[in-house]
């Protein structure tokens, strides 16, 4: 079989309006792939940050218990109810730093850059260039 050239009777302008409109189009779909890789992430990091708001509201309530039981010590001096407040309290404090770390830990490794649609981005740059040589 003979390979038979096919020839392209546009004008140049009418490529360059071509190129134009796929670019743009392009340019769109990317701007749509970044907000949907974006929004998965801002996702990812409210369940993070709810997280330590969990642990700072379990830190908080240990606190208040803390202070019932410094409340206790002065008011009942020996008496065993204050050693009961005070180990709830140091057990809900130790909870809620755990929590807290946690959520901390988990944020430091969350990066809300749009990865995959910065990467196609490039290669469609990469390929306007070719196509404009």
């Amino acid at each position: 079989m003979a390979m038979t050239e096919q020839r392209d009777d546009r004008s140049l302008g009418q490529l360059f309006g071509d190129l134009s409109r796929q670019l743009s189009q392009l340019v769109r779909q990317e701007i749509d792939l970044a907000r949907t890789e974006t929004s998965a992430k801002v996702m990812t990091v409210g369940r993070d940050a709810a997280l330590i708001g969990a642990g700072g509201a379990v830190a908080y309530a240990g606190a208040l218990v803390l202070l019932g039981a410094v409340v206790l010590i002065l008011v009942r001096l020996g008496l065993e109810a204050w050693l009961a407040a005070l180990v709830v309290g140091l057990v809900a404090v130790a909870v809620g730093a755990v929590l807290i770390d946690q959520g901390r830990k988990r944020l430091e490794g969350v990066d809300v850059a749009p990865e995959r649609a910065i990467e196609t981005a490039r290669e469609e740059a990469e390929w306007a260039k070719e196509q404009l040589k």
